[in-house]
C-alpha cells in the first residue's frame, strides 16, 4: 500500500533593525520587535491558526488515518512563546491525538552543519530538549535547516541517534531513481533517507493558486489519482513544505484548506495511507544507499545552497560568524548564546543573495543585498566585540580545545550523576510502592514485629 509522508515545517526568523557602524560597541540589542510582533501576528492569523485548526479537526474526524508530522525552529518557538501562545496550544492538543510526530532540526534554523559539528549538536540537542518539553516526546527523526545534507552531514546525524533523515529529491543527486523509496546514507548506511517529492510538493505550495499553471484547478481527488497510479513499488510519497504555504504563499481565498481537509477521504478511497517519518523509518528498509558528495537543500531550482553561500557576502558574513564559534560554545552567557542563536538563521544570509530564484525574495527592510550585509556585519562585529571580551583573540587555540575539553568532561560527568540520581529515585521509589502494597494487604505489623525481634537479638 502506498503511504504520504506529510510535514510541514514552522519556523519564523527574529528580526534585526537598522543598526549603524557607529552603534557598535554602545548598543547591544539588535531585534526589530515591532516588525517581529507584527509579522508573526499576521502569519498567525492568516496561516498558522486556521491551518493547524484545520489539521486538528482532521485528525480527530480520521484519527489513526491520518497522520502528519512537524518540526519547529528553537527561534520559532521563542517568538511564539512570546507572540502567539495560541499556536503552541493547537500543537499541544495535535499531540494528544496521537496522530502528529515532531521532528528535530537545529535551533537557530541556521547553518551550523556546514561550519562546526559541535555547535551542530549542541544546537539540535537544545531545540529536541524544547521538543521534549512542550509535547514530552523526544524527536527520532531529523530535518535540518533547509533540508540541507551531504554524506557527511548524514554520518553526524547518525552519530546523534537518528533513525531518520528527511532531505530533497534533487534530480542531480537522484537521476534516475525515483524519490518514492527509503534510501540509505552512503556514510552511515542504517541512517534513512526520506525525500522529499519536488512537483507534489509544489504543487501544493507553490502552484495551487496559480491560474497559469497547467495543472490549475488542483483537486484534491486529481491529486490523490496521481499518486495511486505510481509505479506499486514506489510506496513512499514524501510531500514537505513551510505551513506558511497554507494561507500566506497560497491564500485562504484559494480553498487551499478545504483541499488539504479532503486528502484523507480521498487517499482512503483510493487505498493510500498516512504514515510519519518514524513510521517509515520502521516499515520500510533502504533499498539501496545514495551518495550525496556535494550539499543539497530544497532552496531554488538548483536545489543546492547557492542561495544561501552562493557569493562573496555571504561567504564572507558566514566565515567570520563561525570563526568565534568555540568561544561562545565556552562563554555560557545566556545573552551571548541567545544571540548566537538569532544571528545564525538561513533568513539572514538569504536576504543577502544576488540569485534570481523566479519567485522573487522579501528582503523585509533591506533595499539590496549589500544592504542586508551591511547591516548584518555592524551587528556581527559589536557582536563578536563581546565575545572576545570574555575569551581575546590572544587565547590560541589550544587553550581553547583545553577549555572545551574540560567543559565536555564536566558535562559528562554531571549526565552521569544525572543518571545516577534518576537510578536511586526510581529504585526508592520501587521501594516505597513495596512498603505501601504490604502495608494495603496487612502485612506492616508483622514487618514491625521482625524489626523488634531483631532488636532483641
Amino acid at each position: 500500500m502506498k503511504t504520504i509522508c506529510l510535514y510541514f515545517e514552522i519556523h519564523q526568523i527574529t528580526h534585526l533593525k537598522r543598526y549603524r557602524f557607529f552603534d557598535i560597541g554602545t548598543d547591544h540589542y539588535y531585534y526589530d520587535d515591532y516588525n517581529n510582533e507584527t509579522t508573526m501576528r499576521r502569519i498567525v492569523e492568516q496561516s498558522y491558526v486556521p491551518a493547524l485548526t484545520t489539521l486538528l479537526d482532521m485528525c480527530r474526524e480520521h484519527k489513526g488515518v491520518f497522520k502528519v508530522a512537524f518540526s519547529l525552529s528553537g527561534v520559532g518557538m521563542e517568538q511564539l512563546e512570546i507572540h502567539a501562545p495560541q499556536v503552541l496550544d493547537l500543537l499541544g492538543k495535535l499531540n494528544e491525538t496521537g496522530c502528529v510526530e515532531f521532528l528535530a532540526e537545529p535551533y537557530s534554523h541556521g547553518l551550523t552543519s556546514l561550519a562546526n559539528d559541535k555547535c551542530f549538536a549542541e544546537d539540535v540537542k537544545m531545540q529536541a530538549a524544547k521538543i521534549a518539553e512542550y509535547f514530552g516526546k523526544k524527536p527520532t527523526v531529523f530535518r535540518n535547516s533547509s533540508l540541507i545534507y551531504n554524506d557527511a552531514i548524514g554520518e553526524t546525524v547518525a552519530r546523534m541517534g537518528f533513525k531518520g533523515m528527511l532531505t530533497e529529491g534533487a534530480k542531480q543527486v537522484l537521476g534516475w531513481k525515483s524519490p518514492h523509496y527509503v534510501y540509505g546514507c552512503a556514510y552511515a548506511p542504517k541512517l534513512k533517507l526520506l525525500l522529499r517529492d519536488i512537483n507534489l510538493s509544489d504543487d501544493i505550495s507553490l502552484r495551487f493558486n496559480d491560474s497559469s499553471w497547467e495543472g490549475y484547478p488542483l483537486f484534491a481527488d486529481r491529486y490523490i489519482e496521481r499518486i495511486s497510479q505510481l509505479p506499486e513499488e514506489e510506496q513512499v510519497i514524501n510531500i514537505f513544505m513551510e505551513l506558511s504555504s497554507i494561507g500566506v504563499a497560497q491564500p485562504l481565498s484559494s480553498n487551499i484548506l478545504e483541499f488539504i481537509r479532503a486528502l484523507p477521504v480521498c487517499a482512503k478511497n483510493a487505498g493510500v495511507s498516512f504514515s510519519t517519518p518514524t513510521e517509515i523509518c520502521r516499515k520500510f528498509n533502504s533499498v539501496s544507499t545514495i551518495d550525496v558528495p556535494e550539499t543539497i537543500s530544497w532552496n531554488d531550482e538548483e536545489r543546492d545552497t547557492s542561495s544561501l553561500l552562493g557569493n562573496p557576502l555571504q561567504q564572507e558574513a558566514f566565515n567570520k560568524l563561525y570563526s568565534i564559534a568555540d568561544r561562545v560554545l565556552i562563554a555560557k552567557d545566556p545573552r551571548i548564546s541567545q544571540d548566537w542563536e538569532y544571528l545564525q538563521a538561513t533568513n539572514n544570509f538569504s536576504f543577502m543573495t544576488t540569485k534570481w530564484s523566479g519567485i522573487g525574495i522579501d528582503r523585509g527592510i533591506y533595499s539590496s543585498p549589500f544592504d542586508a550585509f551591511t547591516n548584518y556585519m555592524n551587528i556581527l562585529g559589536d557582536f563578536i566585540s563581546r565575545v572576545n571580551s570574555l575569551y581575546p583573540d590572544d587565547i590560541d587555540n589550544e587553550q581553547l580545545n583545553s577549555l572545551l575539553l574540560a567543559i565536555r568532561n564536566s558535562g559528562d560527568q554531571l549526565a552521569l550523576k544525572d543518571r545516577e540520581i534518576a537510578r536511586l529515585t526510581t529504585k526508592l521509589q520501587r521501594a516505597e510502592n513495596r512498603l505501601a502494597a504490604l502495608a494495603n494487604n496487612g502485612d506492616k505489623p508483622v514487618m514491625q514485629q521482625k524489626k523488634k525481634k531483631t532488636r532483641k537479638i
